[in-house]
């Protein structure tokens, strides 16, 4: 009796809930359910939202609308009134107008305008955004919840992430956002999105965490939420919140074509960047001096590594830290700091993360055995393409032209002479061209015997009989290392 009076005095939505748990209870009580069961039940029912309307009021006011004009350089089109259904120029009914009096192109520079969206994290007036929200901006204007407009600065940008700290002088205690642990996000777990999509004012958005640590190709350091919380254009720089109403991510990226599908760079990596954009307006991050690869599952059963788990290092820059450390190509990092290194994302994410000069203890795996090496972190900088060249091409027994590794060709390996031949040439249908083997790449050992010459790659392939596996362990400039079994 109890229980149903519960149920009808329920509020807010409560009722359907009420509903679930006497269910649930009463197939526990028959025995249909365990009680571990039910408990989870209860638990997850706690977690799940009655309504959004407390977190929207309480956050909005933090989240701001930004809109920014761009001086473009002349040289293109500046009226665009009109596009024909084949998206060409050519079906514009306006375009001979203009280039009757104008010519093809507008020498003329023009302003572009555009919109995005950032929430304030100081009561001073300090607002994190996209970088490309302001980037090249001319002017900055920053539109609070009570429409009050102010121009803004910007006081550290970082492409690499898409972030940009900005502040305005407002004069009042502004209303704040406070960071959340992103790290602590589950899957299916509930979020909210806040930001001017299309430049509509303060729309909120809702949806749970479709996924983790997606990369999608936007820079060395990917690590995004996935989110089915509406993202559109407008949103970028806004907030995405968790039930407790504190920051988890910046809403960063949308697919065009896609639905319920957007991204947002999480707090936890974006701390780090404006602490130091705060600090000194602009990002420096570790460099350990290393090309690096996936361990695939041919290189780890080659090295005979059952865990799978490390980065393979494909080639170490000469003075530069890894080198000075010690550290050689086909060492396999498996921990930087006590860290276990699991990806090459996991390991520039790391190293880049410790501090320049800082002494960095390195775990790698080479000959079967562990060592740990100590490498003091340089400043990261760009690094440069390896080339490639076509050397001089000698005939083996498999298919495959190989040529002597010359001095210039060193060099361009980042090699020494003797550590390897060069692939000239891959016959067609040859077994050796359906596994992948190309031109270009150098192969430094046939069935973990080290190769320094054509000589020595001859003689070790006449040493395999007929129908057995040749081994060839090989390194592709800009790929790494891979290993091509072919039989003979």
């Amino acid at each position: 009796m109890k229980l149903t009076t519960t149920i009808k005095h329920s509020v807010r939505g409560k009722t359907f809930t009420a509903l679930i748990f006497l269910a649930v209870g009463l197939l526990a009580i028959s025995g249909l359910f365990s009680a571990s069961v039910v408990e989870a039940v209860a638990g997850n029912l706690a977690t799940t939202p009655e309504s959004f309307s407390y977190l929207a009021e309480m956050a909005s006011p933090s989240v701001v609308n930004i809109r920014t004009v761009k001086t473009v350089q002349g040289g293109g089109r500046v009226f665009r009134h009109f596009q024909g259904p084949s998206g060409k120029d050519k079906d514009d009914p306006m375009q001979d107008f203009f280039k009757k009096f104008f010519g093809e192109n507008h020498p003329r520079d023009f302003k572009q305008r555009s919109l995005g969206s950032g929430f304030i994290i100081g009561k001073d007036g300090y607002i994190v955004t996209n970088n490309h929200v302001v980037e090249n901006a001319d002017k900055i204007e920053v539109i609070l919840k009570n429409e009050k407009e102010y121009e803004a600065e910007i006081i550290g940008r970082d492409p690499n992430t898409d972030l940009a700290l900005i502040k305005i002088k407002s004069g009042h205690n502004l209303p704040e956002l406070k960071f959340g642990d992103s790290d602590a996000l589950k899957v299916g777990q509930w979020v909210m999105a806040i930001g001017n999509p299309f430049g509509l004012d303060h729309t909120v958005t809702a949806g749970i965490v479709s996924a983790k640590g997606r990369v999608i190709g936007s820079g060395p350091y990917d690590d995004f939420i996935q989110t089915d919380a509406s993202i559109n254009p407008g949103n970028s720089g806004g907030p995405l919140l968790n039930m407790q109403g504190q920051v988890i991510g910046i809403n960063t990226a949308i697919i065009a074509s896609g639905q319920g599908i957007g991204f947002a760079i999480p707090v936890n990596l974006a701390k780090g960047v404006i602490d130091q954009l705060l600090q000194s307006g602009e990002v420096t991050r570790g460099w350990l001096g290393v090309g690096i690869q996936e361990l695939s599952p041919e290189v780890a059963e080659y090295y005979g590594i059952e865990a799978k788990k490390g980065v393979l290092v494909t080639e170490v820059f000469p003075g530069d830290p890894a080198d000075l450390a010690g550290v050689e190509p086909r060492d396999i990092i498996i921990a930087i700091n006590g860290k276990q290194v699991e990806s090459t994302r996991d390991l520039t994410r790391t190293v880049a993360t410790i501090g320049v000069g800082e002494t960095a203890k390195i775990k790698v795996l080479r000959g079967g055995k562990t060592k740990t090496l100590n490498a003091k972190i340089a400043k990261r900088e760009d690094t440069k393409i390896l080339a490639q060249q076509s050397p001089k091409e000698h005939q083996d027994k498999l298919g495959i032209r190989v040529a002597e590794l010359t001095p210039e060709m060193a060099r361009r390996y980042n090699a020494k002479e003797g550590e390897g031949v060069i692939v000239a040439g891959v016959d067609s249908g040859s077994q050796a061209e359906a596994k992948g083997l190309r031109v270009g790449d150098l192969i430094k050992e046939v069935n973990h015997q080290p190769i320094k010459s054509v000589a020595d790659f001859n003689k070790t392939i006449d040493a395999v009989k007929e129908g057995e596996i040749v081994n060839i362990f090989a390194r592709r400039p800009n790929r790494g290392f891979l290993v091509i079994k072919i039989t003979k």
